[in-house]
Protein backbone atom coordinates (compact mmCIF):
# COMPACT_ATOMS: atom_id res chain seq x y z
CA UNK A 1 0.00 0.00 0.00
CA UNK A 2 1.19 3.56 -0.73
CA UNK A 3 2.57 5.37 2.29
CA UNK A 4 0.74 8.56 3.28
CA UNK A 5 2.50 11.84 2.55
CA UNK A 6 2.04 13.15 6.12
CA UNK A 7 2.87 10.90 9.07
CA UNK A 8 3.19 11.75 12.74
CA UNK A 9 4.63 9.12 15.06
CA UNK A 10 5.15 8.55 18.76
CA UNK A 11 8.48 6.96 19.61
CA UNK A 12 11.07 6.12 22.22
CA UNK A 13 14.69 7.12 21.64
CA UNK A 14 17.54 6.47 24.05
CA UNK A 15 15.03 5.91 26.83
CA UNK A 16 13.15 9.14 26.10
CA UNK A 17 9.56 9.29 24.82
CA UNK A 18 8.92 11.65 21.94
CA UNK A 19 6.95 12.42 18.80
CA UNK A 20 7.83 13.62 15.37
CA UNK A 21 7.11 14.09 11.69
CA UNK A 22 8.33 11.29 9.42
CA UNK A 23 10.34 12.48 6.43
CA UNK A 24 11.65 9.67 4.26
CA UNK A 25 14.02 7.59 6.39
CA UNK A 26 14.22 10.27 9.07
CA UNK A 27 12.09 12.00 11.66
CA UNK A 28 11.80 15.64 12.65
CA UNK A 29 11.93 15.49 16.46
CA UNK A 30 9.00 17.76 17.25
CA UNK A 31 8.97 16.80 20.92
CA UNK A 32 12.41 18.40 21.33
CA UNK A 33 11.14 21.63 19.77
CA UNK A 34 7.59 21.77 21.15
CA UNK A 35 7.73 19.50 24.20
CA UNK A 36 7.16 22.30 26.70
CA UNK A 37 3.87 23.13 25.00
CA UNK A 38 2.74 19.60 24.06
CA UNK A 39 4.27 16.68 25.92
CA UNK A 40 2.92 14.08 23.49
CA UNK A 41 0.59 13.65 20.53
CA UNK A 42 -2.35 13.22 22.90
CA UNK A 43 -1.91 16.85 23.95
CA UNK A 44 -1.46 17.99 20.35
CA UNK A 45 -4.73 16.30 19.41
CA UNK A 46 -6.49 17.68 22.50
CA UNK A 47 -5.62 21.25 21.47
CA UNK A 48 -6.64 20.65 17.87
CA UNK A 49 -3.10 21.54 16.89
CA UNK A 50 -2.12 18.80 14.41
CA UNK A 51 -2.32 21.08 11.37
CA UNK A 52 -0.61 23.95 13.21
CA UNK A 53 2.24 21.62 14.15
CA UNK A 54 2.57 20.35 10.60
CA UNK A 55 2.68 23.88 9.18
CA UNK A 56 5.43 24.89 11.59
CA UNK A 57 7.42 21.71 10.94
CA UNK A 58 7.09 21.51 7.17
CA UNK A 59 10.41 23.20 6.46
CA UNK A 60 12.42 21.56 9.22
CA UNK A 61 15.05 18.91 8.41
CA UNK A 62 14.91 15.39 9.86
CA UNK A 63 17.23 15.07 12.84
CA UNK A 64 16.70 11.43 13.89
CA UNK A 65 17.08 8.27 11.86
CA UNK A 66 13.83 6.33 11.69
CA UNK A 67 15.75 3.08 12.19
CA UNK A 68 17.04 4.33 15.57
CA UNK A 69 13.55 4.77 17.05
CA UNK A 70 11.14 2.40 18.74
CA UNK A 71 7.57 2.90 17.59
CA UNK A 72 4.99 3.46 20.33
CA UNK A 73 1.22 3.49 19.91
CA UNK A 74 0.48 6.87 18.27
CA UNK A 75 -1.86 8.21 21.00
CA UNK A 76 0.01 7.30 24.20
CA UNK A 77 -2.75 7.50 26.80
CA UNK A 78 -6.25 7.62 25.34
CA UNK A 79 -9.13 7.95 27.78
CA UNK A 80 -11.04 5.33 25.81
CA UNK A 81 -10.29 2.62 23.25
CA UNK A 82 -13.63 1.37 21.94
CA UNK A 83 -13.72 -1.47 19.42
CA UNK A 84 -16.49 -2.45 17.03
CA UNK A 85 -17.21 -6.16 16.67
CA UNK A 86 -18.87 -7.63 13.59
CA UNK A 87 -18.84 -4.83 10.99
CA UNK A 88 -18.34 -6.37 7.52
CA UNK A 89 -21.02 -8.41 5.72
CA UNK A 90 -18.92 -11.56 5.21
CA UNK A 91 -17.81 -11.40 8.83
CA UNK A 92 -21.43 -11.22 9.94
CA UNK A 93 -22.26 -14.28 7.85
CA UNK A 94 -19.68 -16.28 9.82
CA UNK A 95 -22.19 -16.32 12.65
CA UNK A 96 -24.48 -18.98 11.20
CA UNK A 97 -27.18 -18.64 13.85
CA UNK A 98 -28.12 -15.11 12.79
CA UNK A 99 -26.94 -13.82 9.43
CA UNK A 100 -29.20 -10.76 9.31
CA UNK A 101 -27.28 -7.53 9.76
CA UNK A 102 -27.59 -6.40 13.39
CA UNK A 103 -29.45 -3.14 14.09
CA UNK A 104 -26.64 -1.71 16.24
CA UNK A 105 -22.89 -2.28 16.46
CA UNK A 106 -21.38 -4.70 18.97
CA UNK A 107 -18.84 -2.87 21.14
CA UNK A 108 -16.16 -3.66 23.68
CA UNK A 109 -13.29 -1.70 25.20
CA UNK A 110 -9.57 -2.38 25.48
CA UNK A 111 -6.75 -1.04 27.62
CA UNK A 112 -3.72 0.79 26.13
CA UNK A 113 -1.43 -1.81 27.75
CA UNK A 114 -2.90 -4.47 25.48
CA UNK A 115 -1.33 -2.76 22.45
CA UNK A 116 2.23 -2.25 21.23
CA UNK A 117 3.58 -0.12 18.39
CA UNK A 118 4.64 -0.91 14.85
CA UNK A 119 7.62 -3.25 14.33
CA UNK A 120 7.35 -4.61 17.87
CA UNK A 121 6.40 -8.21 18.67
CA UNK A 122 2.89 -9.21 19.64
CA UNK A 123 3.03 -11.44 22.70
CA UNK A 124 1.52 -14.92 22.78
CA UNK A 125 0.76 -15.59 26.46
CA UNK A 126 1.51 -18.83 28.26
CA UNK A 127 -2.20 -19.30 28.93
CA UNK A 128 -3.23 -19.75 25.28
CA UNK A 129 -1.95 -20.92 21.89
CA UNK A 130 -4.89 -19.30 20.09
CA UNK A 131 -3.52 -15.84 19.30
CA UNK A 132 -5.35 -14.48 16.26
CA UNK A 133 -5.18 -11.33 14.09
CA UNK A 134 -7.81 -8.75 13.13
CA UNK A 135 -6.83 -5.91 10.79
CA UNK A 136 -8.83 -2.72 11.29
CA UNK A 137 -8.96 1.00 10.50
CA UNK A 138 -8.63 3.35 13.50
CA UNK A 139 -10.17 6.78 13.91
CA UNK A 140 -8.86 9.17 16.56
CA UNK A 141 -11.27 11.73 17.96
CA UNK A 142 -10.13 15.35 17.81
CA UNK A 143 -13.15 17.24 19.07
CA UNK A 144 -15.29 16.39 22.09
CA UNK A 145 -18.96 15.67 21.69
CA UNK A 146 -22.02 13.91 23.04
CA UNK A 147 -24.94 12.72 20.91
CA UNK A 148 -23.07 13.70 17.76
CA UNK A 149 -25.23 13.56 14.64
CA UNK A 150 -24.13 11.46 11.69
CA UNK A 151 -24.09 14.62 9.58
CA UNK A 152 -21.51 16.22 11.91
CA UNK A 153 -19.63 13.06 12.91
CA UNK A 154 -16.61 13.40 10.63
CA UNK A 155 -15.94 16.90 11.98
CA UNK A 156 -14.91 15.19 15.22
CA UNK A 157 -12.09 13.11 13.67
CA UNK A 158 -8.51 14.31 14.10
CA UNK A 159 -6.52 11.48 12.57
CA UNK A 160 -6.44 7.93 11.25
CA UNK A 161 -4.32 4.89 11.97
CA UNK A 162 -4.35 1.08 11.78
CA UNK A 163 -4.84 -1.69 14.31
CA UNK A 164 -4.12 -5.39 14.59
CA UNK A 165 -6.77 -6.16 17.19
CA UNK A 166 -5.05 -9.34 18.41
CA UNK A 167 -7.39 -11.76 20.16
CA UNK A 168 -7.02 -14.92 22.26
CA UNK A 169 -9.88 -16.94 20.79
CA UNK A 170 -10.36 -19.49 23.56
CA UNK A 171 -10.35 -16.74 26.19
CA UNK A 172 -13.13 -14.77 24.46
CA UNK A 173 -15.31 -17.84 25.11
CA UNK A 174 -14.54 -18.15 28.81
CA UNK A 175 -17.86 -16.55 29.70
CA UNK A 176 -21.30 -16.53 28.12
CA UNK A 177 -21.90 -12.91 27.18
CA UNK A 178 -18.56 -11.08 26.95
CA UNK A 179 -15.23 -11.16 25.14
CA UNK A 180 -13.26 -9.10 27.65
CA UNK A 181 -10.82 -11.77 28.79
CA UNK A 182 -9.60 -12.55 25.28
CA UNK A 183 -9.10 -8.92 24.31
CA UNK A 184 -6.99 -7.56 27.15
CA UNK A 185 -3.82 -9.66 27.30
CA UNK A 186 -0.77 -7.41 27.58
CA UNK A 187 0.87 -6.71 24.23
CA UNK A 188 -1.50 -8.92 22.25
CA UNK A 189 -2.41 -6.25 19.69
CA UNK A 190 -0.88 -3.25 17.96
CA UNK A 191 -1.78 0.25 16.77
CA UNK A 192 0.19 2.34 14.31
CA UNK A 193 2.52 2.92 12.68
CA UNK A 194 1.55 6.59 12.90
CA UNK A 195 -1.22 9.15 12.80
CA UNK A 196 -2.39 10.40 9.42
CA UNK A 197 -4.24 13.73 9.80
CA UNK A 198 -7.87 13.48 8.72
CA UNK A 199 -8.81 16.08 6.15
CA UNK A 200 -11.77 14.78 4.16
CA UNK A 201 -14.09 11.80 3.80
CA UNK A 202 -12.31 10.44 0.71
CA UNK A 203 -9.55 9.16 3.01
CA UNK A 204 -11.89 6.56 4.53
CA UNK A 205 -15.04 6.30 2.38
CA UNK A 206 -13.89 3.46 0.11
CA UNK A 207 -10.40 2.24 0.90
CA UNK A 208 -9.04 -1.29 0.73
CA UNK A 209 -8.09 -2.94 4.03
CA UNK A 210 -5.89 -6.04 3.95
CA UNK A 211 -4.13 -8.37 6.40
CA UNK A 212 -1.28 -10.67 5.45
CA UNK A 213 0.44 -13.36 7.52
CA UNK A 214 3.93 -14.26 6.31
CA UNK A 215 3.03 -12.63 3.00
CA UNK A 216 -0.18 -14.65 2.52
CA UNK A 217 -3.33 -12.56 2.04
CA UNK A 218 -5.82 -13.51 4.76
CA UNK A 219 -8.22 -10.56 4.95
CA UNK A 220 -9.35 -8.13 2.26
CA UNK A 221 -12.36 -5.83 2.04
CA UNK A 222 -13.32 -2.21 1.47
CA UNK A 223 -14.59 0.28 4.03
CA UNK A 224 -17.52 1.16 1.77
CA UNK A 225 -18.93 -2.28 2.65
CA UNK A 226 -18.94 -1.74 6.41
CA UNK A 227 -22.29 -2.48 8.03
CA UNK A 228 -21.89 0.54 10.31
CA UNK A 229 -20.20 3.53 8.70
CA UNK A 230 -17.65 5.72 10.42
CA UNK A 231 -20.37 8.33 10.80
CA UNK A 232 -22.72 5.82 12.44
CA UNK A 233 -20.04 4.53 14.83
CA UNK A 234 -19.29 8.03 16.12
CA UNK A 235 -23.00 8.84 16.37
CA UNK A 236 -23.84 5.63 18.23
CA UNK A 237 -20.92 5.62 20.66
CA UNK A 238 -21.40 9.29 21.52
CA UNK A 239 -25.00 8.57 22.50
CA UNK A 240 -23.92 6.85 25.73
CA UNK A 241 -20.50 8.39 26.39
CA UNK A 242 -18.87 11.74 25.72
CA UNK A 243 -16.15 11.31 23.13
CA UNK A 244 -13.07 13.37 23.96
CA UNK A 245 -9.90 14.24 22.01
CA UNK A 246 -7.56 11.30 21.80
CA UNK A 247 -10.26 8.64 22.10
CA UNK A 248 -9.54 5.72 19.77
CA UNK A 249 -12.29 3.94 17.83
CA UNK A 250 -11.30 0.62 16.23
CA UNK A 251 -13.85 0.07 13.50
CA UNK A 252 -14.10 -3.65 12.74
CA UNK A 253 -12.33 -6.39 10.80
CA UNK A 254 -13.16 -8.27 7.57
CA UNK A 255 -13.63 -12.01 7.33
CA UNK A 256 -10.55 -14.22 7.15
CA UNK A 257 -9.22 -14.39 10.72
CA UNK A 258 -7.30 -17.53 11.60
CA UNK A 259 -10.13 -18.88 13.74
CA UNK A 260 -12.34 -19.20 10.65
CA UNK A 261 -9.91 -21.25 8.57
CA UNK A 262 -10.28 -25.04 8.40
CA UNK A 263 -8.40 -26.08 10.40
CA UNK A 264 -7.82 -22.87 12.41
CA UNK A 265 -4.38 -21.30 11.94
CA UNK A 266 -3.12 -19.52 15.03
CA UNK A 267 -0.23 -17.07 15.15
CA UNK A 268 3.04 -18.54 16.37
CA UNK A 269 6.50 -17.19 17.19
CA UNK A 270 8.32 -16.01 14.09
CA UNK A 271 5.18 -15.13 12.14
CA UNK A 272 4.91 -11.68 10.56
CA UNK A 273 1.51 -9.96 10.40
CA UNK A 274 0.93 -6.94 8.18
CA UNK A 275 -2.20 -4.78 8.22
CA UNK A 276 -2.41 -2.31 5.34
CA UNK A 277 -4.92 0.22 4.07
CA UNK A 278 -4.84 2.68 1.19
CA UNK A 279 -3.44 6.01 2.31
CA UNK A 280 -2.61 4.77 5.81
CA UNK A 281 0.45 2.60 5.24
CA UNK A 282 1.33 -0.78 6.72
CA UNK A 283 1.35 -1.88 10.37
CA UNK A 284 3.81 -4.75 10.80
CA UNK A 285 4.46 -6.98 13.81
CA UNK A 286 6.21 -10.25 14.52
CA UNK A 287 5.04 -12.79 17.10
CA UNK A 288 6.92 -13.85 20.24
CA UNK A 289 6.07 -15.91 23.29
CA UNK A 290 5.57 -13.77 26.38
CA UNK A 291 8.43 -14.24 28.82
Amino acid sequence: MTEPSVRLMSFSHAGRPGYGLVKGDGVVDLSRRYGERWRDLSEVVAEGALEHLLTDASGLPADLELSSLRYEIPVPSPEKIICVGVNYPDRNEEYKDNQAAPPNPSLFVRFPRSFVGHDRPLLRPAESQQLDYEGEVVIVIGRAGRRISEAQALDHIAALSLCNEGTLRDWVRHAKFNVTQGKYFDGSGSIGPWLVPFRDESQIADIKLETRVNGELRQSDRTSRMIFSFRKIINYVSTFTTLVPGDVLVTGTPTGAGARLDPPRWLKPGDVVEVAAQGLGTLRNTIEDEK
